[in-house]
């Protein structure tokens, strides 16, 4: 459905529950929000399911709006989960109740009584955008998560995946008076010592294959335990295989317990590698130039694992 029905079906609905994704980020988080705001400003009784896996740099976003224990929803809707798997235990439980799925995965599996899904938007939060400004007023407590969610989709808007209509949307929120710097700040501008820690022994580990155009980068448990890293600290290390000169395949490999790894695909807009193709074959997805997928194994056969789907999938 577009996102003018899609606002006509929320203002239907009450006692509403929002679903983020699995090991959130900025983009989910945002969104869900966001919406948040914008269905309480209409009235509407509306809460986030709490996820567990929220980091630091997000929670501010979602405080408010975490739903209080023996809340019992009459509408359930999703924002930026294309697929089943990236359900977290407790949302898991309302996959089948789900009446409307926001998404711009092109990997989006279908599920939802209603969905209002497009893959050309770079970030969900463009689509939620649409929607509350059909709902009504976008106040700064609306904009400031939104504009989160489409900043930290894009790379603060430098990943290929931005658009003019990106753009748009983003300067539409910074003018309601939100703190945009202190978002892009607080998202690309600042890193913990961990996280530098973390950085360091990326780099100075990294594996090339494919005659150097393609990159691993490794982060297991016992890095993150050697540096006392938290998951605040892990948040988007996908980002760094990017920034490797002559690099348009980067596969970031993070270890989330003993042989089962975390896979985030970063591949460049020449169309090379598509991701979505790549991580699909492992049974993840996403979009053409940033997917992902988990897979079981040690590390160097998940290496093997997603090496052959690389190479079943890219161009000469």
């Amino acid at each position: 459905m577009t996102t003018q029905e899609a606002a006509a079906l929320l203002r239907r609905q009450d006692n509403i529950l929002i679903l983020t994704h699995l090991r959130p980020d900025g983009d989910t988080i945002g969104c869900a929000a966001g919406l948040c705001a914008a269905l309480r400003q209409l009235g509407k009784t509306a809460y986030l399911l709490y996820n567990p896996e929220i980091t630091a740099a997000n929670e501010g976003y979602a405080a408010p709006y975490w739903a209080p224990e023996g809340f019992t929803p009459a509408f359930v809707v999703s924002v930026d989960i294309a697929s089943r798997n990236l359900f977290f235990p407790a949302a898991e439980a309302y996959f089948d109740r789900i009446g409307l799925a926001v998404d711009h995965h092109p990997s989006f599996e279908g599920f939802g009584a209603e969905q209002c899904v497009d893959a050309s938007r770079a970030a969900c939060g463009e689509i939620v955008y649409e929607i509350c400004r059909a709902l009504g007023e976008i106040t700064q407590s609306v904009a400031l998560p939104l504009y989160a969610a489409v900043s930290t989709d894009t790379g603060c808007f430098v990943y290929a995946n931005t658009t003019p209509n990106t753009h748009r949307v983003a300067a539409a929120l910074m003018e309601t008076g939100i703190d945009w710097f202190a978002v892009n700040k607080r998202h690309f501008r600042t890193k913990s010592r961990k996280r530098i820690a973390l950085e360091a022994d990326l780099l100075g580990n990294m594996e090339f294959f494919h005659g150097g155009r393609g990159v691993f980068m490794t982060v297991p448990i016992s890095l993150m335990e050697r540096v006392g890293a938290t998951e605040s600290d892990a948040e988007d290390l996908s980002a760094l295989a990017g920034m490797v000169e002559g690099v348009d395949c980067g596969a970031v490999l993070r270890e989330l317990k003993p042989d089962v790894w975390k896979l985030s695909l970063r591949t460049g807009a020449n169309g090379r590698v598509n991701a979505t193709e790549a991580c699909r074959l492992l049974g993840g997805g996403g979009h053409a130039m940033a997917a992902g997928a988990t897979i079981q194994g040690t590390l160097a056969e998940v290496k093997a694992k997603v090496l052959a789907a690389v190479d079943a999938v890219k161009r000469a």
